[in-house]
């Protein structure tokens, strides 16, 4: 493993970027650290050998191999090694939009995380490490990249104490989303969606709400949205009624108020700004 072989810590604050890593590394030996004031930035701590203990929110925690947290700024907490060794990566991180950012994924909170060890977190650490090394022009932005894409796996397979990650829910949904991909422009609704997926109504909508944090038809809605927009672009001779009906509205008056909605503007206006431009 490249983190076994060097250990960094990275200063990189630039508060101009979206997201920026403050700090990023490997410990081969953890150390005791108090902070009852917190620490200034995001903090993301995870064992890669032994065994750590971890206190925050007045709760004690054990830190194993493949267990981390994620500590939002100035949350008071302390750590320590439990057994002879304990070895971690860590990031620090900040940035003008980090708190939008950590709020669209669901994790802007303190939490433990489990059963991280086969999955992609400590490697995407490695390449942060190895991007350091090389010292290159776009380093900074590099380093920003790859921390959104640990964001993002973190959101898409972190377990917070034991729950089960959001790719457990997606695969339960995927085929239901597959099928709505294909039959948007239909006249559907909640009740059809269920029948297709042999399950209650009730079942289904807590299962979007789990995956998507929308409800089924919303995210039928979503889908026809999207739709619109790929023809409104790649059709600009079509009639906004002729696209209303495309992607499965009834009307256009119905389309046009729920495409203003959900994008601030109306389709024609989206249409006319994109060719402007």
């Amino acid at each position: 493993m490249y983190y076994k072989k060097v250990r960094y810590t990275y200063i990189t604050v630039d508060d101009a970027l979206p997201l920026f890593v403050e700090s990023v590394g490997y410990n081969p030996q953890e150390e005791d650290f108090s902070r009852p004031n917190g620490y200034p930035y995001y903090h993301w701590l995870q064992t890669v050998e032994g065994e750590g203990r971890f206190t925050f929110n007045g709760q004690e925690y054990r830190l194993p191999k493949g267990h981390g947290t994620l500590l939002k700024p100035y949350t008071p907490h302390s750590y320590w090694t439990s057994g002879k060794r304990w070895s971690t990566v860590y990031i620090t991180f900040g940035g003008a939009s980090v708190v939008s950012i950590l709020d669209a994924l669901k994790l802007n909170f303190s939490t433990l995380y489990t059963d991280m060890e086969s999955l992609p977190f400590v490697g995407i650490i490695e390449d942060m490490l190895q991007k350091i090394e090389a010292e290159t022009e776009f380093s900074k932005l590099d380093l920003s990249s790859s921390l959104y894409h640990f964001l993002v796996n973190l959101r898409k397979y972190g377990k917070v104490n034991n729950q089960p990650s959001l790719s457990h829910f997606y695969e339960k949904v995927r085929p239901i989303v597959e099928w709505l991909e294909t039959v948007y422009a239909e006249d559907i609704g909640l009740d059809d969606i269920a029948q297709y997926s042999n399950v209650s109504s009730q079942y289904l909508n807590r299962l979007f709400q789990d995956t998507f944090s929308v409800s089924p038809y919303s995210f039928l809605i979503q889908v026809r949205i999207r739709k619109a927009k790929e023809i409104l672009i790649q059709n600009p001779e079509i009639p906004l009624k002729n696209v209303a009906f495309l992607v499965g509205f009834n009307d256009s008056s119905n389309f046009v108020a729920t495409f203003k909605k959900k994008e601030g503007i109306t389709p024609k206006k989206y249409r006319d700004l994109y060719y402007k431009k």
